[in-house]
């Protein structure tokens, strides 16, 4: 699994910085998804290797506009690249609204079909054959959404000696089963591919916040995750002053959360424009590092636009080296 991040400011834009957009990879090396989709984030994929053509889906996690603003933009270029396979976009119910509203409006036709599924759903579960995605609501001024990532694909180890003991010969039947497929031999007899297969390691599970004043309600959806990415708009110094209204967390709230919990990564975003890269005055992206650090033992990092990390098989995570003095790395 690997996530790009795509912009990481909290409400709007910096210089160095835009509005929130992540793109996570797994499985089919052309195939993507999309979470959040702030104002100009197609732009921010043009210096990426994803396509619109191959994005699989589209995962909003609530309707604040540095959230989805950009979509109507994506959308339409999609289509005048060629896409013709559906697209899905999961998301509050809203985001239909404005989304219907404004291709209606700037007189917008999609040659592809647009699938869309409300998030509030009882019950909700998307998945395809790389990935399945469940949901977890968060506190937020409007309803809002963590996204749980599970890989799907988990390969199969073959049992090679009880196949062998059980007379099937090494060979295509093999590979038949090792993709989960149960096959029929020659003989007669019916190979069930669970009988001769085994999963040696757990599946990759990546939890995916959007903005969220109370962590601890991702302590379930976490506590076999690998991997969250959360938002820390703020130090809790500024937290304390702006006050609880807008319903963000701070570095110290997410951070003391996720060593609660054990996880072994943790990716902070979402920061707001107040921390700059480097400053000759004002706060900087640093101190939301610093801050965490004192409450958080684990693998900790701050996110960058276009920064890239790696969560392997192993569950250990390869990042992206240190850029500018918002980059954490322990």
């Amino acid at each position: 699994m690997d996530l790009t991040f795509l912009g990481t400011s909290a409400g709007t834009p910096t210089k160095v910085r835009n509005v929130t957009a992540l793109a996570l990879q797994h499985g089919n090396s052309r195939g993507w998804y999309l979470i959040d989709c702030g104002e100009g984030t197609q732009h921010q994929i043009l210096r990426t290797r994803h396509s619109l053509v191959r994005l699989r889906a589209i995962f909003i996690t609530h309707v604040h506009g540095d959230h989805c603003y950009g979509l109507p933009g994506l959308l339409a270029s999609a289509s005048m690249a060629g896409r013709k396979e559906k697209l899905y976009i999961v998301a509050p119910g809203p985001i239909k609204t404005m989304i219907e509203a404004v291709l209606l409006a700037s007189d917008t036709r999609l040659d592809y079909e647009l699938a869309f599924i409300d998030v509030g759903a009882l019950g909700f579960r998307w998945e395809d054959q790389a990935v399945r995605v469940t949901t977890v609501p968060l506190s937020h001024r409007v309803p809002c959404y963590a996204y749980v990532f599970t890989e799907n694909d988990v390969p199969k180890q073959l049992l090679t000696d009880r196949l062998e003991e059980s007379g099937v010969e090494a060979g295509p039947v093999w590979g038949r089963l090792q993709k989960g497929e149960n096959v029929t031999l020659e003989d007669g007899r019916l190979i069930l591919s669970d009988e001769y297969t085994a999963i040696r390691r757990r599946p990759r599970r990546v939890v995916v916040g959007g903005d969220n004043d109370n962590p601890d309600l991702l302590r379930e959806a976490c506590a076999e995750a690998q991997l969250l990415v959360h938002e820390a708009t703020y130090t809790q110094e500024v937290a304390d002053r702006v006050g609880p209204a807008p319903q963000h967390s701070s570095a110290a709230l997410v951070a003391r959360f996720a060593e609660s919990v054990g996880l072994p990564h943790l990716v902070l975003t979402h920061f707001s424009s107040r921390y700059q890269m480097m400053s000759a005055g004002g706060p900087q992206v640093s101190e939301i590092a610093v801050e965490a650090r004192r409450y958080y033992r684990g693998n900790l990092h701050l996110a960058e636009d276009f920064a890239t990390y790696f969560l392997n098989t192993d569950m250990s995570l390869n990042a992206p080296a240190m850029v500018g003095s918002g980059s954490f790395r322990s």
